[in-house]
């Protein structure tokens, strides 16, 4: 599963706001809705928001083990 926490975090950090975000960088809100929501987004959004908060990948989203593992 794919966390967007990190993201959330970022931008605290940083102390740029989804609104920000959306009028003055031009993030859809229909992106924004689908990173609360933990939905999937394109790599391009990803690679815009890494260019916008000047961060790494892992700055945007984390990588979350299912609990279950499968037999091996």
């Amino acid at each position: 599963m794919i966390s967007y926490q990190p993201l959330w975090n970022t931008l605290k950090e940083k102390g740029v706001s989804q609104y920000q975000l959306i009028n003055r960088y031009r993030i859809s809100a229909g992106q924004l809705s689908r990173l609360r929501a933990g939905n999937n987004v394109s790599t391009h959004t990803i690679d815009i928001l890494c260019e916008i908060l000047n961060c790494e990948v892992e700055d945007i989203m984390a990588h979350i083990k299912d609990s279950q593992t499968p037999d091996e």
